[in-house]
């Protein structure tokens, strides 16, 4: 298979799951935030994302060392040495991240125009910083069950020359992590300063959190799946910090209700 539509639309009946995730991104974003917002965040995004990942294979920052297998190659679209539905999906999950972090963060707001008041909070570094730690405990339960992908439809990707403490995985994957997902939440922050609109209807903002919840849940789900039940509970045990800080800031926030 050659050709760049060839190979797209190999990459799609390959992960189809991964444009499921990518679509909620586009209508969740575009209610909440706007459509040229969604667009140009995807392509910003993907970029930020593919430059890290392009800089780790060949620089070992900001994830560490690793490497892609090619066995795909030929049947998906890859860019410059990395498979293009790993970076796209960076995309939505920093989206995610980041809106889930504005529901901890702002306040409902209950009036005829009910809803949630975020407009103290959309541009704060402690948006981005919370969306960032979510950002990674994401990837706290995706990346091991990815790196067994050929225990199920995934197949194996990719891998760790010298292997990690976390499952196989190296603490450097995550601090890249953190440093991937603030600068990427940061961009889609900027670009709201220039193509930023009032807040959407009230259930545009579910989009962001049910994205985040389904991604977390698949995982967990092909986790358990294929019997590691070991990482299974290990990452359920660690989401036991992110669950309790996002309920006392929701907490906090309702005991603060604004009329608006």
């Amino acid at each position: 298979m050659t050709g760049f539509f060839p190979l797209l639309a190999g990459t799609f009946i390959l992960r189809p799951y991964v444009f499921a995730f990518l679509l909620v991104y586009f209508l969740g974003c575009s209610f909440q935030f706007g459509l040229r917002r969604a667009g140009l965040f995807c392509v910003l995004g993907y970029l930020t994302a593919w430059l890290s990942e392009y800089s780790s294979i060949h620089n070992g920052f900001p994830y560490g060392f690793y490497y892609y297998i090619e066995a795909t190659r030929g049947k998906e679209l890859w860019v410059g040495g990395v498979p293009f539905m790993d970076s796209l999906s960076y995309v939505f999950l920093a989206y995610a991240s980041y809106s889930l972090a504005l529901v901890a963060l702002g306040r409902i707001r209950r009036s005829r125009n009910f809803g949630l008041d975020d407009s103290g909070v959309k541009g704060s570094f402690s948006a981005r910083a919370l969306g960032a730690l979510l950002f990674v405990y994401l990837d706290i339960i995706i990346d091991p069950v990815a790196l067994r992908g050929d225990r199920w439809f995934l197949g194996r990707i990719y891998g760790y020359p010298d292997g990690g403490a976390y499952f196989g995985i190296p603490i450097s994957n995550f601090i890249g992590w953190l440093i991937t997902g603030f600068v990427m939440i940061w961009i889609f922050q900027l670009i709201g300063k220039v193509q930023d609109k009032k807040s959407g209807p009230w259930w545009g903002y579910i989009f962001g959190p049910a994205l985040y919840l389904s991604v977390l849940a698949f995982n967990l789900f092909m986790t358990f799946h294929i019997g590691e039940y070991g990482i299974g509970f290990t990452g359920l045990f660690l989401y036991i910090l992110p669950a309790a800080l996002f309920y006392i800031l929701v907490k906090k926030n309702r005991s603060a209700l604004v009329s608006g």
